[in-house]
């Protein structure tokens, strides 16, 4: 199992991961995955949703994330027309938009920025958004097995670390989801009531403690 990243600044950048994608409740099983996975291979998740701030335009915000991360996901499955208005859903577009902005006219660290394109299926971009052909777009399928091993494949590429493979990790985040009610328990937190910053830290800790776990039976064999 890898080593887990802290919040130090010196590292916030370096292993900076900013994850564009919906937030709603179809797509938390995606989402949460996602996270898990970052954080499982050493690197910092960062989102949207880690910062409560009224004082705060949401695009200024966005904007600081970007800049304090060097690595993106961005997920465009959900592109489709909203039931309610009948319009389109354009924010993660949007903010791959910006992303891609801050490398191409960014300086120093900023041009070193590195981002996973993520769709339902690989080519259905084309039909809505084919200014990024000649991107690298992966399919995740909405199958949580298939979105772990993507992330995972596409973060070693970066790292001269060894990383577990797709099926550990997902054996790992398997464990995970059983211990969570439990772990949720003794935090006095309800499921529902996690925020992004609970789940991040709740992840990392219990990390922290299989790595132990794992350190201290080397020892004794």
């Amino acid at each position: 199992m890898p080593r887990i990243s802290g919040n130090r600044p010196a590292r916030k950048f370096a292993t900076g991961v900013f994850i564009n994608c919906p937030f709603d409740r179809k797509y938390k099983p995606l989402f949460d995955c996602l996270v898990f996975t970052t954080i499982y291979c050493g690197y910092l998740a960062r989102s949207a949703l880690e910062i409560d701030d009224g004082s705060q335009v949401r695009i200024d915000k966005i904007f600081k994330i970007i800049e304090e991360s060097r690595f993106g996901i961005h997920d465009l499955s959900r592109t489709e027309l909203d039931r309610s208005s009948g319009l389109p859903r354009f924010n993660m577009p949007l903010e791959l938009g910006m992303f891609l902005g801050a490398k191409r006219f960014g300086s120093g660290a900023q041009r070193r920025k590195y981002c996973l394109i993520l769709d339902r299926s690989q080519y259905r971009y084309q039909q809505f958004i084919s200014d990024i052909a000649g991107q690298d777009i992966r399919s995740h399928g909405q199958d949580v097995a298939r979105m772990i091993a993507v992330v995972r494949d596409w973060l070693r590429s970066s790292t001269e670390r060894a990383l577990p493979g797709g099926a550990e990790i997902h054996k790992q985040y398997d464990a995970f989801n059983r211990a969570l009610p439990t772990l949720c328990r003794d935090l006095q937190l309800k499921p529902g009531e996690m925020t992004f910053n609970d789940f991040t830290n709740i992840v990392t800790q219990w990390l922290k403690q299989r790595i132990e776990l794992k350190r201290r039976s080397s020892k004794s064999v």
